[in-house]
């Protein structure tokens, strides 16, 4: 499928979005105060080390304390590891020979002992940085692994002949002190293109290995890409059919680098220079605004509801006003059909990462099932971020994990409500009349001669037309005089309630 590339740039943000069939697929957001950690190495130091969940705190020089597990503690030995593989974030992932439970932390590092790491995921929400010391260098064609020598070609690349001639290629140009994964962005491409790339990460890795020996920890050995050139290497290739930037400055710099390590390519660049915003002139605004939103409406006249909490998301379908032509089964089956693409749609959008829990609805016969968790494994395996998927349940469940790097795009854009902090709700004027009115009767009871009520206009407005009898008994009852007051500035949650 034919796709575009669009970078909007300010002084303060850069927003990246793929667009694929005129629909965004990926949208990317970076501020200068923000900017991502990820795959940049740092020399850190440990802080301390807790046994008990086999990780340690590293200072890397961010605010908050990096966390290593003990999986992701490289060992002196190269051949540590059983398999490497490559997600399609690139990020690369080490799996240790010896089980789990025969590695232990503290006979690994120790408090205070300076360590060179990579970030492998960036803060999220409470939590600090991701580490690995497992470092590796992201070029255009290839991953350098410096201390291994291993040689991985991506899975996507699926053409087995192809497959032969790109392993071939690397090991011609490769030497022993170090592995290489060859990307899925390397098919096709000339050995000339992959040598360069690879004459690239070497010289980087050697000035980290330079830096690292007087470098005083914490302290930045290596900077990733910004997200700018990131996406530029990530995303170019064959299927876009451009690249539109709307900043002279970037335009010029993006296509220095092009012409330097994919000239091929050169000719798709374009500098926007419309009246119009970019986003707005190519329909992306449109397409983020409804990916900010909890309930997304399906064309058959479905939807699907998205709730997101620090632990997982869960995805809600249902047929809302539609009602289908045929029987009840054949009218789910539609929806539920329909609502997969929706949801591997934003799926991918919003960036949701974590575990996921899509409650499609409820379908009596098994080949109907099957046939949907199919369809959401078919439009899932488009996804360049690693997912796993587990099959439908009887009750139309699917769970699914998926690789999570970077925080998602509501994340991001968003806050947590002030007002409602976070619920999605407050409490209703009447609830509140009827809370207040116990707390009334109660200080009535002990005595005094007037109690005054500040509250809300709405809740202030209820108690005294429709709750004015209960404030009239209590007054009879007890011979005190109740005042109910207003004040626009309160929260509809609170209230005063005093005394006198």
């Amino acid at each position: 499928m034919a796709s575009s590339i669009l970078i909007n740039v300010t002084s303060d943000e850069v927003r990246v979005a793929l667009v694929e069939g005129g629909q965004v697929t990926e949208f990317y957001v970076e501020r200068k105060r923000d900017a991502s950690q990820v795959g940049n190495i740092y020399k850190g130091k440990v802080l301390k080390i807790l046994p008990g969940m086999q990780s340690a705190f590293v200072d890397i020089g961010l605010d908050k304390a990096a966390f290593l597990y003990v999986g992701d503690i490289r060992t002196d030995t190269v051949d540590d590891f059983s398999h490497i593989f490559e997600d399609d974030k690139d990020v690369i992932e080490f799996k240790p020979r010896r089980k789990k439970q025969d590695l232990v932390i503290d006979e690994m590092i120790q408090e205070g002992q300076d360590l060179m790491v990579q970030v492998a995921k960036d803060p999220l929400g409470t939590k600090g940085a991701r580490i690995t010391s497992y470092v590796t260098i992201p070029g255009r064609y290839l991953v350098y692994m410096p201390g291994v020598n291993h040689v991985g070609i991506s899975r996507r690349i699926t053409d087995e002949a192809e497959r032969k001639r790109l392993k071939k290629v690397v090991e011609e140009i490769k030497d022993e002190s170090a592995g290489l994964i060859v990307r899925t962005v390397s098919e096709g491409a000339a050995k000339g293109e992959i040598k360069n790339d690879l004459d690239f990460l070497a010289r980087a890795w050697k000035t980290v290995d330079e830096k690292k020996d007087g470098a005083r920890a914490p302290s930045l050995l290596y900077a990733d890409l910004d997200i700018i050139l990131r996406s530029v290497r990530d995303l170019m290739s064959q299927d876009v059919e451009k690249l539109v930037i709307d900043s002279k400055a970037e335009f010029e710099g993006v296509k220095g680098f092009v012409s330097t390590y994919f000239p091929k390519y050169i000719k798709k660049l374009e500098l926007y220079d419309g009246a119009e915003p970019i986003m707005e002139a190519y329909g992306v605004e449109h397409d983020i605004s409804r990916a900010l939103g909890r309930k997304v409406w399906l064309r058959s006249g479905g939807s699907i509801v998205i709730d997101q909490t620090e632990a997982l998301t869960v995805i809600d379908v249902n047929t809302g006003k539609f009602v289908g032509k045929e029987d009840l089964e054949d009218t789910i089956l539609k929806t539920n059909l329909e609502a997969v693409k929706e949801v591997a749609y934003q799926v991918r959008l919003r960036n949701l990462g974590g575990i996921i829990i899509i409650d499609f609805i409820d379908m009596e016969r098994g080949e109907n099932r099957k046939r949907v968790s199919e369809a959401f494994g078919n439009v899932m395996s488009k996804d360049r971020a690693r997912s796993t998927i587990s099959p439908i349940s009887e009750l139309g469940v699917v769970q699914m994990a998926r690789k999570r790097v970077r925080e998602s795009l509501g994340h991001i854009l968003c806050e947590t409500c002030p007002y409602c902090e976070g619920k999605g709700f407050v409490k209703s004027p009447r609830t509140l009349c009827y809370e207040i009115m116990r707390k009334v009767q109660r200080l009535a009871r002990h005595g005094g001669k007037k109690i005054v009520i500040t509250a809300h206009p709405t809740v202030a407005e209820l108690l005294s037309y429709d709750e004015r009898q209960g404030i009239e008994d209590v007054e009879r009852l007890h011979g005190v005089k109740i005042i109910v007051t207003e004040n626009p500035s309160l929260h509809q949650e609170n209230y005063e309630i005093v005394n006198l």
